[in-house]
């Protein structure tokens, strides 16, 4: 079984080099590693090929190993995912992304099901990090909480997930109608439709530090809830009700509502109250479903502040997504 790691970069200068760090510290080497650069502006580019220069010469075992950087400006993440897979000659693709670290039996245990499961898709995990409360606060409404791993209901992220090449072929690849974000959790929901054999490994875990800024959070809340909609995923096989657009939905029926009551305040003012109850229990509602996942007081104290911006931004971002799905059907009629 030939392995290929294949990885997406673009304006990565300060996280690629740990990246490459982590993966030739593993536990089990693949046999071929492509980086796909989409046009980098800055030194992403340099640092790979410093790192690399590097590496082989300090240790001469590392040179059986293929290294591949194609750079091709312009490309989206699922054109330079498709891409870089169209040009791996391993059997399994293995993938993370810039912005992680990979622990160093990460391959060995996300590619072991392949030998001893025949397994056609794999999920590892990732693992949010950050210091800060605000960090704390930020991740659990990014990512997924070891507390709350499902073995059943888990759907990977490319930041950790392996997958056999035909798979891939078989599913017609990334969707590359998706821009920014999105693209993984539809070819995910494409492969469990296809009922092959799927394993979640816990274990297999990558460290993901989570933005340590309220805005750029903000910015990830709203690219990924445009790539949700836009990816249209609206029932799951394994989330039924919970996915990401039903979730969503919620969002703005609460919002909705409140509005409404707002809108019929103006007439009864004692209504004022009632929407006020309704804002306080919402503030307690955000920290006490996370009470489980954030211990941390100055953590709990970002939670409703996190809660709010997060759906403003998720609101945001879904309208435009569903704005340029109709404007999209437009174009096609």
């Amino acid at each position: 079984m030939k392995i290929s790691f294949v990885a997406t970069v673009f304006n990565e200068e300060k996280t690629i080099t740990a990246l490459l760090d982590s993966l030739f510290k593993q536990t089990k080497m693949p046999d071929e590693i492509i980086i796909v650069d989409g046009g980098s502006l800055d030194s992403t580019l340099s640092r790979i090929f410093n790192f690399q220069f590097s590496i082989f010469n300090k240790n001469p075992k590392t040179k059986k190993i293929k290294f591949k950087v194609l750079s091709r400006s312009g490309l989206t993440i699922a054109q330079a995912r498709n891409y870089g897979i169209k040009k791996a000659s391993g059997d399994v693709i293995v993938m993370s992304d810039a912005g992680c670290i990979l622990h160093k039996d990460w391959l060995e245990k996300i590619t072991e099901p392949f030998d001893k499961k025949n397994a056609d898709f794999v999920a590892g995990f990732y693992r949010m990090t950050g210091s800060t409360p605000l960090q704390k606060a930020i991740g659990v409404f990014l990512g997924i909480p070891p507390k709350r791993f499902d073995q059943n209901k888990f759907l990977p992220s490319a930041r950790s997930m392996a997958f056999k090449k035909r798979l891939w072929k078989r599913i017609g690849g990334f969707d590359e109608n998706l821009d920014r974000a999105g693209e993984d959790t539809l070819f995910n929901y494409r492969a469990l439709k296809l009922g092959i054999n799927f394993t979640r490994v816990k274990d297999a875990l990558v460290d993901w530090e989570v933005p340590g800024s309220l805005l750029v959070a903000i910015k990830k809340f709203y690219v990924y809830a445009k790539g949700d909609v836009q990816a249209g995923i609206w029932w799951h096989p394994t989330q039924r009700v919970s996915t990401h657009n039903l979730k969503i939905a919620s969002i703005f029926i609460r919002y909705f509502i409140g509005s409404m009551f707002i809108i019929v305040s103006i007439g009864y003012n004692w209504l004022l109250y009632i929407v006020f109850l309704g804002f306080l229990f919402y503030i307690i509602w955000s920290v006490w479903k996370m009470r489980d996942v954030v211990a941390n007081i100055r953590a709990r104290l970002w939670l409703p502040i996190v809660q709010i911006a997060s759906d403003m931004a998720v609101i945001s971002g879904t309208t435009l997504g569903l704005l340029e799905n109709l404007w999209d059907t437009q174009k096609m009629r």
